[in-house]
This record gives C-alpha cells, sequence and structure tokens, in this order.
C-alpha cells in the first residue's frame, strides 16, 4: 500500500530508484539509507548528497499511478521485490561489482541461489548449434544444474526449454520490464517457466519497453547469477560475448562449444577458446570442471564418471581463499579482509600454500588455480 500523507513506503522507495538507469547497487543502498533514516518526502530527495539533476528528475518522474500499478503488481502471488540488503537476494549476484539494487522476480525467489549456468548464444542459430545446445542443455538440466539465460530468440530460448523439457528448472532474465515481455513470441514460455517452479528476474521497471541498450545491461545478471557461462554458438559480433566477458570480469568460468571450421557462427566461441575459455565437447566436461560448485548433485545416477562420484575433500579455509586474488595480496591486507589475526593468517596461508592453492612471492601471496566454489564476497577493494 501507498504510505499515508506525504511519506512513502520503503517498497515505493525502492520502486523509485529502480527508475533511475544509473544507480548501481551501491549507490541505491546509500540513498535507501538516507531516505529511510530521514523519514523524507519523495520531493527530498534532493537533499542526499552526490545525485545529479538528472537522477533526482528519474526519481520522481514516476507518477503515483505508476507506483499504485507497481505494488498492485506485488501484492499478486509469486511476485516479489527483492532488495540488495534482503537476505534473500543472491549472494552470488552481489558479489560483482555493478549488482543491481533491486529486482523483481516471478516465480519462485529461491531458485536464484541455486548453482546456475548461464547458456546464450545466437538468435540466428545453425542447425548445429540447435542440436548440440538442446543435447547440452537437457543433459545438464537433468544432473540438476539450473540453466540461465535471457528468454531471447535462439539459443536462449532452446536452454529454457530443454531445461523444461527435462523437468528442470530454468531462470529467465529479459531485457524489459514485465508489461512489456519481450520477445512476445516467448510470453507462453515464460508461464510456463514459472509454472514449472523457475523464475522471471528483471532489475527493470514494470513499463520499460525494450530498448537495445537493455540487453547489454542485462546480460551481468545473467552472468552473476551462475557459476559459469556456456557460450553454445556466437559470431565475432554476437552480444553473447558481452556475457562472456561479465563472467571473466566477475571472476566466473566460460566455456565454449566448438564449432565446424569456417562457420561464421562459430567465430566467436573459436575466439573464446583461443583467449582461454574452456572447450567444451560433452555436458560432462562442464559438470566435472564445476565439480566444486555440483557436489551436492546425485551425479552418479546421470554419469558413471567415477571421479564425479568421488566426495571432494573439504578446502581448508575457504573464506580466506576468497580473499587472495590474482594479484599479489599482502598478509595484512588477508588478514583485514578476513577479519581476523595476522598470526592466525599466517598459519592459514602456509596451509593453503601447501594444499597447492596459493603462493609465496614476494610481497604475499597469489591464487595459483581457481576453487569454482569459492566466492569472493568479502573482498573489500
Amino acid at each position: 500500500m501507498m504510505a499515508g500523507g506525504n511519506g512513502m513506503s520503503p517498497t515505493e522507495l525502492w520502486l523509485r530508484l529502480m527508475a533511475v538507469p544509473s544507480f548501481n547497487g551501491e549507490q541505491m543502498l546509500r540513498v535507501a539509507a538516507f531516505m529511510t533514516c530521514d523519514a523524507v518526502k519523495p520531493a527530498d530527495i534532493h537533499l542526499c548528497p552526490g545525485l545529479t539533476a538528472v537522477q533526482i528528475a528519474q526519481f520522481l518522474k514516476p507518477s503515483e499511478k505508476e507506483i499504485e500499478d507497481a505494488l498492485q503488481w506485488l501484492d499478486a502471488p509469486n511476485h516479489f521485490l527483492l532488495t540488495a540488503d534482503d537476505a534473500a537476494y543472491p549472494p552470488q549476484l552481489r558479489a560483482i561489482s555493478w549488482f543491481p539494487g533491486a529486482l523483481l522476480v516471478d516465480g519462485d525467489p529461491t531458485i536464484l541461489n541455486d548453482v546456475q549456468l548461464a547458456v546464450v548464444g545466437s538468435r540466428n542459430h545453425s542447425w548445429y548449434g540447435e542440436q548440440w545446445g538442446r543435447t547440452f542443455c537437457e543433459m545438464l538440466a537433468a544432473a540438476g544444474m539450473t540453466l540461465t539465460s535471457g528468454l531471447a530468440l535462439g539459443i536462449d530460448g532452446i536452454a529454457h526449454r530443454a531445461a523444461l523439457a527435462v523437468k528442470g528448472k530454468t531462470v529467465a532474465v529479459p531485457g524489459s520490464g514485465f508489461n512489456h515481455m519481450y520477445p512476445k513470441r516467448h510470453a507462453r514460455l515464460a508461464q510456463h517457466i514459472v509454472a514449472s517452479g523457475g523464475a522471471l528476474v528483471s532489475e527493470f521497471p514494470l513499463a520499460t519497453t525494450p530498448w537495445p541498450g537493455n540487453f547489454p545491461r542485462r546480460n551481468r545478471i545473467i552472468s552473476g547469477l551462475s557459476v559459469g557461462t556456456f557460450v553454445v554458438e556466437a559470431s565475432c559480433r554476437s552480444g553473447s560475448l558481452i556475457t562472456a566477458r561479465y563472467a571473466l570480469e566477475q571472476g566466473r568460468e566460460v566455456f565454449a562449444l566448438p564449432g565446424p571450421l569456417g562457420n561464421p557462427g562459430s567465430e566467436g566461441t573459436h575466439a573464446l577458446i583461443k583467449q582461454g575459455a574452456v572447450l567444451v565437447s560433452q555436458p560432462e566436461d562442464i559438470l566435472e570442471y564445476l565439480h566444486g560448485e555440483l557436489r551436492w548433485l546425485h551425479l552418479a545416477e546421470k554419469f558413471s564418471n567415477n571421479s564425479l562420484n568421488e566426495p571432494e575433500p573439504p578446502l581448508p579455509f575457504p573464506k580466506l581463499l576468497a580473499n587472495v586474488g590474482d594479484e599479489v595480496t599482502p598478509v595484512d591486507v588477508v588478514a583485514e579482509r578476513a577479519c581476523q589475526p595476522v598470526p592466525v593468517t599466517v598459519a592459514q596461508l602456509l596451509e593453503l600454500e601447501l594444499a597447492g592453492w596459493i603462493a609465496a612471492v614476494p610481497g604475499g601471496y597469489v591464487r595459483l588455480r581457481r576453487a569454482s566454489h569459492v566466492r569472493r564476497t568479502n573482498v573489500f577493494i
């Protein structure tokens, strides 16, 4: 409900913050704290330091009817507003640098905390991309992975439908508001995703139209929700490469399916492989690579690979390891990030070094190999 008088409810506050596209998550949290603590009216946004005139105008732009429509939408079953300070907000998404401050969710919000694999690829896919994309996605979803994609035509739709075909779970992140689902021909697919226990997720206000700039922006959410990004088929100018770049910047894995030589639709995936993406020729390649993330899945029922069935020994001091980067990190910095004494940190770093996770170098320590089930959620730079 709308707040009485001239004040506004916390929900209205967040809906207005979502109307400012230039806000990142940290800025939204800062403004929300200021507005909440001072119990100010919407017009008093001018008192919040550091905002531009454009941001102030965008905050004030939503009409009372637009806010009321959004509140009514949230009153419907299985409709949610997740803010970055909410315990239900997915931590893997909160860990990226430009995390969305708020998300609208249609469906089951708990699925956002599942182990997810982003699947992206060409809208104008070939027979090869369709065949192998469906095969990979069906087997990955059957193994228990939640497949996350953008609801677009082409490989996105193939990924969503493949997950649903084997009674798996899938998450869709459209490039528009829920009132303007795009593409329209996937409206029924979107309904099927929600009805099957999946979710639609968007950082855009409900009335946002599918403007071209929205799609690269939403790609960071697709990769940010996921432990890795699987690129099925992509040309050198494909938007899928944007998602792959986001994944790399976020410290997530990138997997690429090689295609026929000479096929322009596979030039992008081949370029990714040359740059260090993991070449995959069967679904087991992805599952095996991400075994640290998947140890809770019943893979033995799906695959006979002994390496997947053997329990992985627990990783020593995962929170400490999460604060050792690919560049030299001094011991005192690691200790400060981990909020523990230096002597304790030194002893634990030595054990991690003996286990082969890090190496002592002049000036501190560096990461030698990635533990895919470690997230840098405690890193403050």
